[in-house]
């Protein structure tokens, strides 16, 4: 038998093989055993993400013996030969090849005849988005109602260019990116069952690089198979895919955040030089970012792969900056990340985005005056409740702010300086001699005040003081 790749090998037969799908599989299911089967299927999402598989699991499980049923045998006769594409009933279009009026009126032929073996006659069209707009309209009227014994599956990877009214007429089902550590988890099964050692960094490695895709994961690792023989390191799949090690990524947050501008465009030119992918490192640089950002609300957020001791510091290392300088930060690498695409010169915006993340963490922002000026009237308000006794007489201070205590205080000394009228002018009798008070302690408890030792508040003090002298 000529080999097979891991692709088509270990391609899902049953609902139970389908990963990352559950809540695709699971309305299948109930809809099978609940007898609400629709007579139109629409799969949307990435490649790789087991549009074709889910779609040929249906089909088993429609036509299988005594069907339908959601639990069938994969090695049954119809069910293999509907897994290996030769089944009378289950007939697969590509959309791609077969998008014209001519084909489209052919199918609507084919769907007068009834199945041979199994209890549908099922048409599964791939790329659906294909089709051109004639030949979806020659297909309205079939989709909408069609022979008891007929059932329509689709596939696309681009559902904006299928025609609403088609849209309307089927059941969608979007499939989503398949998680990292559920590919990962896969690839170590699948090399054990082939007796390959795998190491845990390398699938990782593999997982982040097929970003989503578990049939790109799996042609990943039949290309390192070929290249490394049984036995694959983290090594091995950054040399064969110009990928960047987690370790490598957290010294490159680690730099941006320390805001050690030197060592971090030495580290990018060091990935330059060494061919590596730089729109897949930034990629990567900002999901590191990400990741610091939101361990700050959860503290059980995994490191996104990084070994924990790296991790942990990075972790302390962020601390010193507020989430929005970190927002920032991202921001900038959002818009480098746009420009690299097109970008024939992909180290140049590389480095200039790293200068202006190191910049914006080091800005001086109008959020952090207002700060200031919070932690003033803070203290301002802290010195008029904690006032002796020996003033409790005087009437109490409405939630005064340190520029309006300020003008009140210019403004009395304004008006001691002035001189009174002649006719207030009297001769002043001598007092009786007394006993000189013991001095009052509110001045300096009022010095010891941290409100009094704020830079602005001294400086008005100083200009109080010149104008009661002059």
């Amino acid at each position: 038998m000529s080999y097979q790749v891991f692709a088509r090998k270990y391609r899902p037969k049953t609902f139970h093989d389908v990963l990352g799908q559950d809540h695709v599989v699971r309305t299948l299911r109930n809809a099978i055993e609940q007898n609400r089967l629709a007579h139109a299927y629409l799969f949307v999402g990435p490649r790789g993400t087991g549009k074709t598989s889910t779609a040929r699991i249906l089909a088993k499980a429609l036509n299988c013996p005594g069907g339908p049923k959601a639990e069938f045998d994969p090695e049954n006769d119809l069910c293999v030969e509907i897994a290996e594409g030769r089944s009378l009933d289950v007939l697969e279009i590509d959309g791609a090849s077969n998008n014209g009026v001519e084909q489209v009126r052919d199918l609507r032929e084919s769907v007068k005849f009834a199945p041979a073996r199994g209890q549908f006659k099922i048409f599964y069209i791939d790329e659906v988005h294909m089709l051109s707009n004639a030949a979806f309209n020659a297909l309205l009227k079939t989709l909408e109602e069609p022979p008891p014994h007929v059932k329509f599956i689709f596939a696309t990877t681009e559902v904006h260019k299928i025609l609403p009214t088609i849209l309307s007429r089927c059941q969608r089902f979007d499939l989503r990116p398949i998680p990292t550590a559920t590919i990962a988890d896969h690839l170590l099964h699948i090399a054990q069952l082939e007796n390959i050692l795998l190491d845990k960094a390398a699938a990782w490695a593999i997982a982040k690089g097929a970003d989503g895709g578990m049939r790109d994961a799996q042609s990943m690792l039949d290309q390192l198979v070929a290249f490394c023989g049984e036995k694959i390191d983290e090594a091995n799949v950054l040399d064969v895919f110009g990928f960047t090690s987690r370790e490598k990524i957290a010294e490159l947050t680690h730099a941006l955040v320390a805001r050690d501008t030197p060592a971090a465009l030495a580290m990018i030119q060091k990935e330059a030089d060494a061919g590596r992918d730089l729109g897949q490192l930034l990629g990567e640089l900002i999901g590191c970012l990400r990741g610091l950002l939101v361990a700050r609300l959860d503290g059980s957020t995994d490191g996104e792969g990084i070994p924990e001791e790296q991790w942990q510091a990075l972790l302390a290392q962020s601390s010193q900056h507020a989430s929005d300088r970190l927002l920032a930060v991202i921001d900038v690498f959002a818009e480098t990340e746009g420009r690299m695409k097109w970008a024939s010169n992909k180290r140049l915006h590389f480095e200039l985005g790293a200068i202006k993340a190191i910049q914006a963490l080091n800005e001086f922002r109008i959020s952090d005056v207002i700060k200031v000026l919070k932690r003033s009237s803070e203290n301002a308000a802290s010195f008029v409740s904690d006032r002796p006794l020996s003033m409790a007489a005087e009437p109490p201070i409405k939630k005064l702010s340190p520029a309006s205590i300020l003008d009140s205080m210019i403004d009395q000394a304004s008006e001691a300086s002035e001189p009174p009228p002649r006719e207030m002018i009297a001769t002043p009798k001598p007092a009786p001699a007394s006993p000189s008070p013991a001095p009052d302690p509110a001045p300096a408890a009022a010095e010891e005040n941290p409100f009094f030792q704020d830079p602005l508040i001294q400086a008005a003090l100083k200009k109080f003081e010149g104008t009661l002298i002059s």
